[in-house]
């Protein structure tokens, strides 16, 4: 069984594949370059913890909460953090493929420097995300809220933008395809039609 609370701990370099942990609140714990594949975070509370350089593959941090911790050049590859709420966390180079972030609340999150490709985000709450030229492909975002984002000179390429309004969402610059070319003049109210005969 794991402790109530994890204080002041150096887990440098960890491997933490198979662990479990449910409940337990994570202070100022170094996590800088662990690894891990299959780690469990259930209902798990991290406040001023590294993650920076860390690996983490098929791992789950479900409804977890991060408050004022660093995800420098992290890799989060296949891994599920649905409904867990980010605060005040720095994401520099930070690099997520696939996985499941249903859910997820990044508020206000500077995203600038990030990369998420192929993961599902459905129904995360991104209002007023700073994404300025951030990664973002091939990502559902259906229903997710984006109100006050900033997108502009972001890749875009291949994501769900259904639930984007391009009045309320900065958009300058940004690389999209065809289809959400459509998308987006659709929701302005634009009518796309082929040409045709005057």
């Amino acid at each position: 069984m794991s402790p109530a609370e994890v204080r002041g701990a150096d887990w440098y370099g960890e491997d933490l594949s198979g662990q479990e942990h449910d409940g337990v609140t994570f202070v100022d714990v170094d996590l800088t370059e662990g690894t891990g594949e299959g780690a469990l975070f259930t209902g798990c509370t991290f406040r001023d913890c590294r993650f920076n350089l860390s690996q983490h593959t098929d791992a789950a941090f479900l409804n977890c909460t991060f408050t004022g911790c660093s995800f420098f050049d992290a890799t989060f590859t296949d891994c599920k953090l649905v409904g867990s709420t980010f605060d005040r966390c720095t994401f520099d180079l930070l690099t997520a493929s696939g996985g499941d972030w249903s859910f997820v609340a990044l508020r206000g999150a500077d995203l600038t420097r990030a990369t998420f490709s192929g993961a599902r985000m459905r129904e995360a709450d991104l209002t007023g995300v700073r994404a300025a030229g951030a990664t973002l492909r091939g990502l559902d975002l259906s229903a997710a809220a984006l109100d006050d984002a900033d997108l502009s000179g972001a890749d875009l390429r291949g994501s769900d933008l259904s639930a984007v309004d391009p009045r309320r969402v900065e958009l300058t610059g940004a690389q999209i395809d065809v289809a959400q070319a459509v998308v987006l003049v659709t929701a302005l109210g634009l009518h796309v039609r082929p040409d045709g005969p005057e």
